[in-house]
C-alpha cells in the first residue's frame, strides 16, 4: 500500500526583509496509514513548518507534497481549504472551543464547512457519535467552562473526527494538561490508532512521545532521527500505575 503522506525533498524559504530563512531544508519523509509519528525539536528547528505543511496550512517553497497520491504543493487557497476540511483533523494546545457553545454544537461546527451539504439530524448523529469514541456523549450539552481541561481537549478531538479525516494532526496537545490528564488523552490517540487512524503529533515533552510509535527529530530544517519507539508506553498500564499510586498515598495518609 503506498504511503498515504510522501514529502518529496521539501524546502520552505521565508523572506526576513532582505534575509532568507530556511525553515525547512530539503525533507522527504513517508508516512503509511496507521502510523503514530511524534515529531519533535527545539524552537526554530522546523517542527511547526513541517507540520503546517503536513496540514496544507502553508505550501513548500519547493518539493512536492503528495497527500493520498494527489499533488497538494501548489494547490490554491480554497482547495487547500476544501483538502483539509475532508482529509485532515486538528487538534492544538489550545482547545480553540467556542465558549458559549455546547460540546455536541462545537463538533458539530467543521460539517457546517463541508462541501457537500449535511442534514442537521445527520450533524447531530455525526458529531453525538464522535463525542462517543472520546467518551463524553454524556456531557454533550456542557458548555466549555463547565468542562475540565482535559474533557475540552477531548472534545477538540471529538471536533477533529466528526469529517472522518485521513489524518490527525495535533500540535502539543497535552501542553496545557496537568500529567495525568496528559495521560488519559494519550489514551484517546491511542485509541484512535489502533482503530486504524494515522496521527502526527508535534510535542517537545519526551515522555509524551514515547506513546507514539514513530519520534522524528527536526533540527535546522532537516529529520536528524527517524527511529521506532522503544518500550513504548501503554496509556492504559501508565494511568493503572497512577491510581494505584494514589491510593498506596491515601493508606500512608490514612494510617496512624
Amino acid at each position: 500500500m503506498p504511503p498515504v503522506v510522501q514529502l518529496q525533498d521539501i524546502h520552505r524559504i521565508y523572506a526576513n526583509g532582505e534575509v532568507q530563512v530556511h525553515a525547512v531544508r530539503g525533507i522527504s519523509l513517508d508516512i503509511h496509514k496507521g502510523e503514530f509519528i511524534a515529531i519533535m525539536g527545539a524552537s526554530g528547528s522546523g517542527k511547526s513548518t513541517l507540520m503546517n505543511t503536513l496540514g496544507c496550512l502553508d505550501r513548500p517553497t519547493g518539493g512536492r507534497y503528495l497527500l493520498d497520491g494527489v499533488d497538494v504543493s501548489n494547490l490554491g487557497r480554497n482547495e487547500r481549504a476544501n483538502i483539509r476540511n475532508q482529509k485532515l483533523g486538528f487538534v492544538f494546545q489550545g482547545f480553540n472551543l467556542l465558549a458559549r457553545t455546547s460540546a455536541l454544537e462545537n463538533v458539530e461546527l467543521p460539517m457546517l464547512y463541508a462541501p457537500r451539504r449535511i442534514s442537521s439530524q445527520e450533524m447531530r448523529e455525526r458529531a453525538m457519535h464522535a463525542l462517543e469514541i472520546v467518551g463524553l456523549a454524556r456531557r454533550h450539552d456542557h458548555l466549555p467552562n463547565q468542562l475540565s481541561g482535559g474533557q475540552q481537549q477531548r472534545v477538540a478531538i471529538a471536533r477533529a473526527l466528526v469529517n472522518r479525516p485521513q489524518i490527525l494532526l495535533a500540535d502539543e496537545p497535552t501542553g496545557n494538561l496537568d500529567s495525568k490528564t496528559s495521560v488519559e488523552v494519550m489514551g484517546v490517540f491511542q485509541k484512535l490508532n489502533d482503530e486504524g487512524i494515522t496521527i502526527v503529533m508535534v510535542t517537545h515533552e519526551l515522555d509524551i512521545a514515547h506513546y507514539c510509535k514513530r519520534n522524528l527529530i527536526v533540527r535546522d530544517g532537516v529529520i536528524v532521527r527517524d527511529e521506532l519507539v522503544k518500550d513504548r508506553l501503554i496509556a492504559g498500564e501508565e494511568l493503572l500505575k497512577l491510581h494505584q499510586a494514589e491510593a498506596a498515598a491515601k493508606l500512608t495518609a490514612a494510617s496512624p
